[in-house]
């Protein structure tokens, strides 16, 4: 019925990628060590990234690499062997919202396909067709425009023009998250992928003969987290995305947790296949949708603009900390099917008698009450305390390597 929707999730690492390859995303997208706006993700080294876009390859999953920094004249010089390399591993597209860098990889490697980042403003269709013009293949939407602006944009343009929009993940306070407070206040500039997230601190504003004194900015004794948004969640919303013309549905989040990937990628797949098959077996099942996504750490949930602007009502004024409902506590490694034991690395501490959800994309998740723990060499123990010990666990079920391990959060059960 609907033409194929893309999901696209953020690969922060190597383990990331894996997980949102086995976790049901059809592409990911990532930075190296240079060129991409996340300078606090792990990132890819050349090996690293050879070897995941081979891994993505074998499972039928596409990489975008971003090289949407706003380049200086000194970050140029590297920038044609760089886009040799991307090339020659096969990505499949780069992202770029500087012109300049636009110019170099289109002269350097004509035929690799260039996505343009939603840090170029893009807002209306002539921007649209201006890229197009150039040899552009895909239009990253700017967060700031509604449902219906994106499908005036769709409306006109090409239809092998494709339209990429975030759906999921945290706000910038910034137009097209092109900020420079972090700049400002701490020397790391977000627009070379060094953001310190200043939109996360607590304010408060001083009056200049009362040095000293501070005053909350809304009545509140404890200050505001004044431009602290909420996140973005839009699984509720697929079909209006789809009938917009958004054809790549993007996840925020490099880095997030290998959990977190994991956990919201596994939901938007069973959505957006639901909704693929049968629109009122994805209606039916919306509330499903958003318990799972919600198992993620998360700030609140928004629509952003897609429904009309933002009203106070987006921000969190009160904190800056996460709702957690569920604890990420291992990562399966590896099961042997003759003892029924998996072998697991912790994430967060764990006890025998704890019941554990099982995520296992391939085969469906199970729950089950911890029996058995053993260490390595397989001296028994009743809890996991160390950070990334690794462990055998009495599992009923065969599980495999990636397949994760989560309880709920203390203060939920």
């Amino acid at each position: 019925m609907t033409k194929k929707i893309e999901l696209l999730a953020p690969a922060g690492d190597l383990e990331k990628l894996k997980i949102a390859v086995l976790y049901g995303t059809d592409a990911v997208y990532l930075g190296g060590t240079s060129f991409g706006l996340r300078a606090k993700a792990k990132n890819f080294t050349e090996d690293d990234m050879r070897e995941g876009v081979a891994f993505a390859h074998a499972h039928g999953v596409k990489v975008y690499v971003t090289c949407n920094i706003f380049a200086h004249n000194g970050d140029l010089a590297e920038l044609p062997d760089y886009a040799r390399f991307l090339k020659e591993i096969d990505v499949d597209a780069v992202l770029v919202a500087d012109p300049g860098v636009f110019s170099i990889i289109r002269e350097t490697v004509p035929d690799l396909d260039v996505h343009i980042s939603t840090q170029a403003n893009n807002t209306n269709y002539q921007t649209a067709l201006f890229w197009q013009k150039l040899g552009a293949k895909r239009i990253v939407m700017a967060r700031e425009l509604s449902m219906q602006e994106i499908k005036g944009i769709h409306d006109n343009i090409p239809a092998d023009l494709e339209i990429e929009a975030f759906v999921h993940g945290a706000m910038c306070i910034s137009y097209s998250g092109r900020c420079l407070l972090s700049n400002y206040l701490t020397g790391r500039d977000a627009n070379k992928g060094a953001c310190s997230h200043p939109c996360r601190w607590e304010y408060f504003v001083t009056e200049k003969t009362r040095p000293g004194e501070y005053m909350p900015i809304v009545e509140d004794e404890r200050g505001t987290f004044i431009f602290n948004s909420k996140d973005l969640c839009m699984i509720e919303y697929i079909p209006q995305l789809a009938e917009a013309g958004i054809y790549s549905l993007k996840i925020e989040g490099r880095i997030k947790t290998a959990y977190y990937v994991g956990t919201v990628v596994n939901a938007y797949r069973q959505a957006i296949d639901d909704y693929l098959k049968d629109p009122a077996l994805y209606e039916k099942n919306k509330a499903k949708y958003l318990g799972l996504v919600s198992k993620a750490s998360y700030r609140g949930f928004t629509t952003g603009f897609y429904f009309g602007k933002p009203s106070d009502k987006e921000q969190i004024y009160t904190t800056s900390s996460y709702i957690r409902t569920c604890d990420f506590v291992g990562m399966v490694l590896g099961y042997d099917e003759e003892k029924g034991l998996a072998l697991v690395e912790q994430r967060n501490k764990f006890s025998v008698g704890d019941e554990i959800e099982f995520m296992c994309p391939a085969d469906g998740f199970f729950t089950h009450k911890i029996d058995e723990i053993y260490t390595e060499d397989m001296q028994g123990v009743t809890d996991a305390p160390h950070p990334q010990q690794k462990l055998w666990v009495r599992v009923p079920k065969p599980v495999r390597a990636f397949d994760m391990m989560r309880r709920e959060a203390a203060g939920n059960a």
